[in-house]
């Protein structure tokens, strides 16, 4: 029974990913912003364990996890959670920078960093659900596209850092994905929201399993997921 811990379990792709690991008999452990959402996931994938830190505030995350059980050992870690504000460079201010930077960059750093130890015992695999605006930013998606295209780069130096220990780095790159990220951009863009345009969350799941799953002579580096409707 393989373990894993992911953020971003609550809805979206982070969901799907908790819920098809669970089903197979996996290992889950959920992290939660605080103690009430903590009991929602629980509530949501019984069996699951849950732990409390808070990424929009990487900064305390290890003091956060030094005071809870952590699992022995991971065979995986899934960084889904993140945050979304669009608008012109012109416009954003430092507090959305900082805002952005941190959910998005800052903790998935330093929640890697805080586990790696597990990580390495496992000879596990870390898996950074990125965006295709880590790859193409456009207008009013500075900010976001600014901190996926740094997580690329994160992934990327841990790739060759952590290659001697055994551990694998995937990002995946979804495009538009029907979650309530996505609902939140149209709302902006002022477009009606059809989730039945969009990638169905279980279908990055499908892809995200794909490279945890792939025998140990093979590592796949990036996944690029494009709406096929």
């Amino acid at each position: 029974m393989a373990t894993h811990l992911i953020t971003g379990a609550g809805s979206g792709i982070g969901a799907a990913v908790a819920r098809r690991l669970i089903e197979r008999g996996d290992e889950l452990w959920l992290l939660a912003r605080d103690a009430g959402r903590a009991k929602e996931l629980a509530e949501a994938f019984p069996g699951a364990r849950t732990l409390v830190g808070d990424l929009a505030a990487p900064e305390r995350l290890s003091w956060a996890l030094s005071h809870q059980e952590l699992p022995e050992r991971l065979d995986s870690l899934h960084h889904i959670a993140g945050i979304v504000e669009l608008g012109a460079i012109g416009d954003l201010t430092p507090k959305i920078w900082q805002q952005t930077l941190a959910a998005n960059l800052v903790a998935p750093a330093e929640l890697t960093r805080l586990v790696l130890p597990q990580l390495r015992l496992a000879r596990g695999h870390i898996v950074f659900v990125n965006s295709g605006a880590g790859l193409n930013a456009h207008a009013e998606w500075g900010a976001y596209a600014a901190s996926k295209h740094a997580l690329k780069g994160l992934a990327d130096a841990l790739r060759l850092e952590e290659h001697g220990n055994g551990v694998r780095v995937t990002s995946v790159y979804p495009g538009r994905t029907a979650t309530p990220m996505q609902a939140k951009v149209h709302r902006h863009e002022g477009k009606e929201y059809d989730a039945a345009r969009w990638i169905d969350p279980a279908s990055v799941a499908t892809t995200i399993l794909t490279a945890i799953d792939l025998p140990r002579d093979a590592e796949i580096y990036d996944l690029t997921v494009r709406p096929g409707r």
